[in-house]
């Protein structure tokens, strides 16, 4: 049984959805086993557009999404499934790093208290 993660309670604003997407779409290519290059290749972007949209440094067009979504043989819609589930360890560091780095205070206190709770 997998478990489900809910990513919810660590967006504040709509400036989380790019790092969300970027993650959701490197696991997607990983899963592949395709390098950026291949992935960019197949859909007719910079290896470096790509790298900033996986790092969630830019924010793609919904044509760039749909583009994305065809090369990698998915619905576009699949790419925001961010509940998916299968990750490895490092994947669950990056993703709580990234998430918590735009936290407010008051979730980096909750995100403290409870990990200290799970972990300690």
């Amino acid at each position: 049984m997998f478990m489900r993660a809910d990513y919810s309670i660590f967006m504040k604003t709509q400036q989380d959805l790019p790092i969300l997407l970027g993650l959701r779409l490197k696991h997607l290519r990983i899963q592949r086993h395709w390098t950026q290059e291949e992935l960019a290749e197949r859909i007719g972007i910079s290896s470096k557009y790509l790298s900033s949209i996986e790092r969630g440094k830019e924010n793609p067009g919904l044509s760039t999404i749909a583009r994305i979504a065809e090369g990698l043989q998915i619905e576009p819609i699949e790419m925001f499934d961010f509940a998916h589930e299968g990750k490895s360890r490092v994947e669950l560091q990056e993703i709580i790093q990234k998430l918590m780095k735009n936290a407010d205070d008051d979730k980096l206190k909750i995100a403290t208290r409870f990990f200290s709770a799970l972990c300690g």
